[in-house]
């Protein structure tokens, strides 16, 4: 595979905010990467069960930071299951070495528009079998705009770690959003309210259905729209979602620095 991004990639970026990298991880990689988020969610358990652990619920839904770790559970009465935990790459030891992957690191430096990148954040996302709660549409600059000066340069890639498809609640991006710059957000009375998109501020119909075999990389820029609806299906839908910067800046959450080295 070659490392660099092509002139199309880079066009797909700049035109519809995203592309495609197929089966960029294989075989023993994928089931590694499935093992690692399995241990990452047993360690996140745990440390939401701790003294140090804080509970607070936001539009009905329960949160846990720990540090400066936060895990989120499902979108359920009583939920056990975990829906996110950020930052993840420190919970076990082949997810920070994918920080440092140069088939992720060689595309940012590019989209970066920088020589070094530095991590942002890791975030895993875990849509349960049935279970799995969507995500509202949403771009990423409202969440990072106030720690982050030029929070464009946050360029996004997503790694997955099962099949992807509308029936376990893919990935959707809305194509050519990202160049409508940062959107206006909800304001009905949910806490989160604004920081989902206004479904009015964009066009729904250029939604696009990210269905990919597992170890397939999503690259996509922090503006553009994304979301995804529940997974009522028997297949559990997993993914990585890291975020990088220009190198030397601090991470969102710890505020330490993680320059990428591949």
């Amino acid at each position: 595979m070659t490392l660099r991004l092509s002139n199309a990639e880079l066009e797909a970026y700049s035109e519809n905010g995203f592309f495609i990298r197929l089966q960029v991880f294989q075989g023993d990689e994928v089931g590694a990467l499935k093992s690692a988020a399995e241990c990452a969610v047993r360690i996140a358990k745990a440390m939401t069960e701790s003294a140090s652990a804080i509970h607070y619920v936001l539009d009905g839904n329960l949160f846990v930071d720990i540090d400066h770790f936060t895990v989120q559970f499902e979108h359920h009465d009583d939920a056990a299951e975990i829906r996110v935990i950020e930052p993840v790459h420190e919970l076990h030891p082949y997810l920070a070495e994918l920080v440092n992957d140069p088939r992720l690191i060689w595309p940012m430096r590019q989209l970066v528009k920088t020589p070094e990148v530095a991590l942002w954040t890791a975030k895993l996302n875990l849509k349960s079998a049935r279970v799995g709660s969507g995500f509202a549409w949403h771009q990423d600059t409202p969440y990072w705009i106030h720690d982050c000066d030029e929070p464009e340069r946050l360029p996004n890639v997503m790694v997955n770690f099962d099949d992807s498809s509308v029936a376990n609640g893919c990935l959707y991006i809305v194509k050519g959003s990202h160049k409508l710059g940062m959107l206006p957000g909800c304001t009905d009375d949910r806490q989160l309210a604004g920081f989902y998109t206004d479904p009015c501020g964009f066009d729904m119909n250029a939604k696009v259905a990210i269905e990919v075999p597992p170890g397939s990389a999503v690259f996509f820029h922090p503006l553009a729209v994304h979301g995804s609806l529940g997974n009522p299906s028997s297949a559990q839908r997993r993914g990585v979602i890291l975020t990088y910067q220009p190198a030397d800046r601090p991470t969102l959450k710890r505020k330490d620095i993680v320059n990428a080295h591949c």
